[in-house]
């Protein structure tokens, strides 16, 4: 029976399997279905689609430079321990290394790209996922280009719990760029600059400044300066160039930045997990509810 495109599809959403253990199933069992899922089984490789409805909210960041090119991605797995095993590890290292060759617009096409050896990066995940026994996910991406006279600031904190991507422009100060990378891992601004806030958004907090000022009971002839003054600190701290530098409270990062002959042009921050929904699992109770029902 002529194995076709369609008949592989259909045994990688019934099993979650990759795409060349699927094939190689529906060869073995002559187009058979129900067959070719039993064979995956028996080989485990069907294991992935057990593990579909799993939250994946552990994993790391990483990030990897190549001349004027870099990449940050972040790749989920279900726990930290297995963000620290090896093979997961050479995993995200091999999907950095693609991704930065191939420079996929998204998530969706990066998953199509294939390695070396043909295999698409969904069927290399899944392959992992069936070795490695959670689910693991790529998650998001984003690479940055500069000119020989930037400079890449980058920084991993604790293993790949946060990672940052600066562009620092105009300076090649790469130790300057990673000490502004390492304010944005600690401070966590949302923006370069007041320039990038829209409009609506200081419009919004400048109303809720003027009610915070009205209930306090000031005087309105000087409620409009009391805000414009508080506004101030709203910039403070969700624009980086207008922070405290970590490395110097009596230096805004603004003048740090300067001081190298250099500005920064944009960044990005990951953090692994954030905005995914987590199971609140506590993990010693879980332990010893499984102990105590072995007994």
């Amino acid at each position: 029976m002529a194995i076709t495109a369609q008949l592989v599809k259909e045994l990688r959403e019934k099993t979650g399997a990759g795409m060349m253990d699927c094939k190689k199933a529906l060869v073995e069992t002559n187009g058979d279905i129900d067959a070719a899922i039993d064979f995956l089984r028996e080989k485990g490789l069907s294991s992935a689609a057990k593990k579909a409805d799993r939250i994946a909210a552990e994993g790391t960041t990483y990030i990897l430079s190549k001349g004027n090119e870099a990449i940050i991605l972040e790749v989920n797995a279900e726990t930290d321990f297995v963000a620290k095993n090896d093979k997961f590890q050479v995993l995200v290292s091999n999907l950095a290394e693609q991704l930065l060759a191939a420079k996929p617009e998204s998530v969706e096409a990066a998953l199509e790209i294939s390695n070396a050896e043909g295999v698409k990066i969904a069927d290399q995940i899944s392959s992992a996922v069936a070795t490695i026994g959670e689910k693991i996910t790529l998650r998001r991406f984003e690479i940055k280009t500069k000119t020989d006279a930037d400079a890449f600031g980058s920084y991993l904190h604790m293993g790949g719990r946060i990672g940052v991507l600066v562009v620092l422009e105009g300076s090649t100060d790469e130790a300057a760029a990673k000490d502004v990378a390492m304010h944005i891992a600690a401070i966590n601004p949302k923006y370069v600059s007041r320039d990038e806030v829209s409009q609506e958004e200081i419009e919004r907090e400048r109303k809720v400044l003027t009610e915070q000022a009205l209930n306090e009971g000031k005087p309105e002839n000087i409620v409009a300066k009391m805000v414009e003054g508080r506004l101030g600190k709203f910039f403070e701290e969700i624009c980086l160039l207008d922070q405290t530098f970590v490395k110097n409270s009596d230096q805004k990062v603004r003048d740090f930045v300067k001081s190298t002959g250099g500005n920064v042009t944009s960044f990005v921050r990951f953090a692994v997990g954030e905005g995914i929904e987590k199971r609140e699992d506590n993990f010693a109770e879980e332990v010893m509810s499984q102990v105590k029902g072995n007994n």
